[in-house]
């Protein structure tokens, strides 16, 4: 694999579930403020896999930019007292959609999409064919921010969604919010060969949900 063609180049994505610019990513300061769904009604909602994703993007310094977007299998969240009190949700990391054009001019083996697609699977990052799926189960919300359990290559650590905009009539729901976390932690470790190269640790992930309420 030629480094300067490889994926989570994480730098500055991973970049979205954003999965990061020049090896950090800013994230807008969180409100304190809760979402407004003062009127929801309380209890289950089933999140649509077909209009949800995770998006990512993706740079190795002075190199090149990389976004796509993964999909959730299933997930669901609560609301109680008007508030986002729960949820948890499962990602295909088999689906990972390519949406830049940043790709070598000439389609050679070393720089194609396929080719970004199977290192992202591979062994070097989230080895998909041994944890196909990842996971996040809220623990904890406080405001806009909701702490829980991430599994990623089947390593479980706290994390947070920040910047939750959650709305809701009733029967539907949308929502969005940011994830950061620590690639190294998950065992997600490839390394650039080339130390001019900087590979960032931080995996930034931007969520769209959407989903209806269950019947009880």
């Amino acid at each position: 694999m030629n480094p300067l063609n490889s994926p989570l180049l994480l730098g500055a994505l991973v970049g979205v579930l954003a999965l990061s610019a020049c090896g950090s990513t800013e994230t807008p300061a969180a409100s304190s403020e809760a979402p407004s769904t003062a009127t929801a009604p309380a209890g289950t909602y089933a999140l649509h896999p077909g209009s949800s994703h995770v998006g990512w993007s993706g740079t190795m310094l002075g190199v090149k930019t990389h976004t796509g977007t993964l999909k959730f299998s299933e997930g669901e969240l609560a609301l109680a007292d008007g508030k986002l009190a729960g949820g948890k949700f499962t990602v295909d990391m088999t689906s990972y959609l390519m949406t830049d054009t940043n790709y070598a001019a000439d389609g050679s083996a070393q720089g194609t999409r396929q080719n970004l697609m199977e290192h992202l699977m591979s062994p070097d990052f989230f080895a998909v064919d041994s944890f196909p799926v990842a996971h996040f189960t809220i623990t904890k919300v406080e405001g806009n921010t909701a702490t829980g359990n991430l599994t990623v290559r089947g390593r479980t650590h706290e994390e947070q969604v920040k910047n939750i905009v959650l709305s809701t009539d009733g029967s539907t729901f949308t929502a969005t919010g940011d994830l950061t976390f620590d690639r190294q932690k998950y065992g997600v470790s490839w390394k650039a060969p080339m130390k001019d190269l900087v590979l960032s640790n931080d995996i930034v992930l931007k969520m769209q949900l959407t989903g209806n309420k269950m019947e009880a």
